[in-house]
């Protein structure tokens, strides 16, 4: 019976006649509209019709794309989104199977202009708001459908290019479907995301080479609407930005895998474009999820080629440095922790040739360029970070950094590699370039907190090492921590300017906390400066470099006792120069004699004594007429012009301590402080820098203390008491109070920083020489008094005592009575009394 009705279009039920109504005859003409407004209120009047409305127009048009009347395939589609975008009903949802059916059969067919238009009909449909959920909708074959649309290669360029768009816009309107549904399957498991993400990454990485034509201006803006590049960046941005934190992950791994599987690392270019997108589109607090992806995916690339790594490294950089204005967390010290382990690894590589540690001759120089890349990668990446931190965060990755660096002690023994080269060298040199980059520009107006005590020891500890290297760095550190305001470059060249007010430096009066610091600190920093100028590994940068530090000490933490100090530590380099104990070349010696003309020269003028300046310009002018080799202009230049005779120095061509504190005492400094040369006390610090072995070392201080016993000093004749005399004993005391404090400072640094081994074989020697003092002092005085029978001669003809036991001893009376055995004890006590 239903089959005879379907055959009388009278028959026939009220809404197939409704939905072949709205078909014209000719399909050029398009939907009949009145019909069409007839059949959405059939629709909203009778909703529980709306699923057999949907399952008809399907079947119909199921039909007309088996029989090719596309025209007719529009029409059914387009009387769907008007359906669609009218009915919001509770049985909405049986509706959109058929219509997804429908969409799902658009897209499976081979003609371009369906897939267009199926994918428009889903977006239409992506935008509904629907009144009630869905429990058992699925959207999987439209994810993958849609990605296959975005890898279209049609031969067209241009049919190709609309293709890959509408495959872009249907991923969007998935997302937009689904993200904020709960109830449907989760765009973000895995499975979705590694067909979403690289989908758009493809479109944004292959741009068309119509785009490289410049268009005219009118049609510019409609060739950058129809470009798949700006729609794959628009729909990642969406997609990311709305991942909430338990997704990132998800999101950011296909990222990865694709510039891994394309080989995108090496050029950089598209890495770094597509995570600035990245960390652009995230919320702020989410940064941190991807800078650990990242570091991550570092530590899983370890041994691939250094060009992939340099790559992610460079990438790590510009993403942390957006992520640095958001969130970053703990993720600060593990970034660094993994970008120095990453550093240290590729210094093995670097040294054995190979990333399994085999030997492979035939890539060594390949090899070994390629990680000093990567390397340099790493250090201006820990730079650039460091440089968005705050102070206080920024402080504690200086002293993570500073903590890595390997010190010369017995607890880090040589490493050598297949090269011969020192791998605690090239970690040290590594290392300290790291720290070089985030100390440059670094503000912090208490030097307390910017060079602590536990820092600035280990610093110093690598100042006095034989690798010059690494003493220029801690140079340029130190010079980058005291420079506050921007002096450094003022005294990059080393000249005896006789007017210091064309450098415009930029002066403040020494702070509190600065005055403090130098205090505790000062001895050290002077200790360290003086024993630098002595190596005779030096170069023109050393002294480059100490002439600055030199200088912005006395800009930056100067008050009269550090000038002072100064002053007697220039003269004392001066004197070595001059005595030349270190054998050290000509060119040394003049340059230590350069660095004192220099550096006294811009100390004079910044102290305003005219006696003193004018002290100094007369020596100044004595040397440019009779030793221009000891001034800066002649020594510090490309081609140095020396002079072979440097022994023979008259003292006019000297700064003398002795008219420098006259003239400064006159002004308010401390003249009997300035009479005093300086001379620094070695530690036990400097000499494991020099990498002495601990038997060395102790055998030096066994030396010292065996010296200075009193077993070993000698009977001098008493002096004449003059004036002299007097005056030279209160000078003295003076200094023997001022190195008794430093001997102490010495000892607790000693048994702070020396290994225990150092510190138990040192005190087992002292404990040796306590006890056979304390021997020699009970033979002494527990002695036993001598036999009363007299002496007995030993064998040998020197007399011995005879000892008596003590119960054989007979006492003398303690009372000057004899008490009789007939008192009493009470009348024994009156006498006494």
């Amino acid at each position: 019976m239903y089959g005879v009705c379907g055959c009388c279009g009278a028959l026939r039920p009220r809404y197939k006649r409704l939905v072949d109504n709205i078909f014209p005859e000719d399909p050029e003409d398009g939907l009949v509209k009145t019909n069409m407004e007839k059949l959405t209120f059939y629709a909203l009047s009778a909703p529980e019709k709306l699923d057999r409305i949907g399952a008809y127009l399907s079947e119909r048009l199921i039909r007309d794309v088996g029989r090719h009347r596309y025209g007719y395939v529009c029409i059914a589609m387009e009387a769907l989104d008007q359906l669609l975008m009218a009915c919001h009903c509770q049985s909405i949802n049986l509706f959109v199977e058929s219509f997804l059916k429908m969409v799902a059969k658009l897209l499976e067919s081979e003609k371009p202009n369906l897939q267009i238009l199926g994918t428009n009909s889903f977006v239409k449909f992506a935008n509904i708001e629907e009144d009630t959920p869905s429990y058992h909708r699925s959207y999987d074959f439209f994810v993958s459908r849609f990605s296959e649309m975005c890898h279209s290669g049609h031969e067209d360029l241009e049919i190709k290019t609309k293709i890959r768009m509408s495959g872009i816009k249907g991923l969007q309107g998935v997302v937009r479907k689904t993200v904020n549904d709960e109830l449907q399957a989760n765009i973000w498991d895995p499975q979705h995301m590694d067909k979403i993400v690289p989908s758009l990454l493809f479109n944004l990485q292959h741009v068309e080479e119509a785009e490289s034509r410049s268009p005219s201006p009118l049609q510019a803006p409609e060739k950058e609407k129809e470009n798949p590049a700006e729609l794959a960046e628009r729909c990642l941005r969406e997609l990311l930005g709305r991942a909430a934190f338990g997704n990132i992950k998800n999101a950011i791994k296909p990222v990865l895998v694709h510039l891994d599987n394309h080989s995108l690392w090496e050029p950089k270019v598209f890495a770094i474009r597509c995570f600035k997108i990245i960390m652009y589109s995230i919320q702020p607090q989410h940064s941190h999820l991807v800078i650990q992806q990242l570091l991550s995916h570092l530590d899983a690339n370890s041994r691939s080629a250094a060009t992939v790594r340099a790559g992610i490294v460079e990438v790590l950089s510009e993403a942390a440095v957006i992520a640095a204005t958001g969130s970053v967390g703990p993720t600060v010290l593990e970034m660094f922790n993994t970008l120095l382990r990453q550093l240290r690894l590729s210094i093995d590589y670097a040294l054995t040739g190979s990333y399994d540690g085999a030997i492979s001759l035939g890539t060594k120089i390949i090899k070994e360029h390629e990680e000093r890349m990567f390397q340099e990668a790493v250090i201006k990446t820990i730079g650039s970070f460091a440089s968005t931190l705050p102070t206080y965060q920024r402080s504690e990755v200086i002293l993570f950094i500073m903590s890595k660096v390997p010190l010369p002690s017995l607890h880090h023994p040589m490493e050598m590699g297949r090269t011969g080269e020192n791998r605690n060298r090239l970690t040290q040199i590594m290392l300290l370039k790291s720290l070089l980059q985030v100390s440059t520009g670094f503000q912090c107006n208490n030097m307390m907190s910017a060079l602590p005590s536990n820092f600035l020891d280990r610093l110093l500890s690598t100042a006095l090492m034989e690798d010059a290297e690494i003493r220029l760095f801690v140079l340029e550190i130190l010079i980058s921590f005291i420079d506050r305001h921007g002096n450094r470059h003022k005294f990059s060249t080393i000249s005896t300017l006789s007017d210091i007010s064309v450098l415009k430096l930029k002066v403040d009066k020494c702070s509190r906390q600065d005055t403090i610091f130098m205090k505790k600190h000062s001895q050290q920093l002077y200790r360290h400066i003086y024993l630098s100028c002595k190596e005779e590994t030096n170069i023109q940068k050393h002294y480059e470099a100490l002439y600055g530090l030199l200088a912005l000490i006395s800009i930056e933490l100067a008050n009269e006792e550090v000038v002072v100090d100064l002053i007697r530590l220039v003269l004392a380099v001066q004197d070595v120069a001059q005595v030349n104990e270190e054998n050290l070349p000509v060119y040394n010696r003049c340059a230590l004699y350069a660095l004192g003309a220099a550096y006294l020269n811009l100390i004079s003028q910044l102290t305003t004594v005219p006696a003193f300046c004018q002290h100094i310009r007369e020596v100044i002018e004595s040397r440019k007429k009779e030793a221009p080799y000891m001034l800066p202009e002649d020594v510090f230049v490309e081609r140095p012009r020396l002079s072979q005779n440097v022994d023979g120095v008259v003292i006019e061509l000297l700064f003398r301590q002795s008219n420098i504190s006259e003239v400064l005492g006159g002004s308010g400094y401390n003249a009997d402080r300035l009479c005093l040369p300086y001379i620094p006390q070695l530690t036990d610090e400097d000499r494991l820098s020099k990498r002495k072995s601990i038997g060395e070392t102790i055998s030096l201080q066994v030396e010292v203390e065996s010296r200075n016993s009193p077993e070993k000093e000698e009977r001098v004749p008493a002096e004449e008491i003059t004036y002299e005399t007097l005056k030279k004993a209160i000078v003295d005391s003076v200094a023997v109070e001022e190195q008794e404090r430093e001997r102490r400072r010495q000892v607790v640094e000693k048994f702070q920083k020396a290994p225990f081994e150092e510190i138990a074989a040192h005190c087992g020697a002292r404990a040796s020489l306590l006890q056979s003092k304390l021997n020699q002092i009970f033979e002494i005085t527990i002695r036993p008094p001598p036999s009363p029978s007299g002496t007995i001669t030993a064998a040998y003809g020197q007399p011995q005592s005879h000892s008596i036991p003590v119960y054989e001893m007979k006492f003398p009376d303690l009372s000057p009575w004899d008490p009789s055995p007939s008192l009493s004890p009470f009348e024994l006590f009156l006498r006494g009394c």
